[in-house]
């Protein structure tokens, strides 16, 4: 005798749909982690070239937000001038947050 199912039961789905989607969620949120990362430290460039006040709110919050996610690009070039200081180490930095993340989201999708 065959059994019917339940129709309020909803089909279990295999346990490769699952991994596949849960490693597809991880890969997303990788690769935004990175974009947020790379985000902070192009507004804190942007403020920084475009003479933003220092004293201001917004420009300490985001210089003291991309110091530590800068990493060791910081100091990784040390021109003279302060804004070119910034732009260069901070846009590498910034840079190396969305290839990383990039590179990081593909191999994860890959493991799906």
């Amino acid at each position: 005798m065959a059994q019917h199912a339940d129709p309020d039961e909803q089909p279990r789905r295999a346990a490769g749909e699952v991994r596949a989607q849960v490693l597809g969620v991880l890969a997303s949120a990788v690769r935004w982690i990175g974009l947020l990362l790379a985000l902070v430290l192009v507004i804190h460039v942007l403020l920084t070239v475009g003479s933003a006040n220092p004293q201001n709110g917004i420009t300490t919050f985001f210089a003291d937000a991309a110091d530590p996610i800068a990493i060791g690009f910081k100091n990784l070039f040390t021109p003279a001038d302060p804004k070119l200081y910034v732009l260069v180490n901070y846009g590498i930095a910034a840079l190396f947050w969305l290839v990383v993340s990039g590179v990081l989201a593909r191999i994860i999708r890959r493991l799906a």
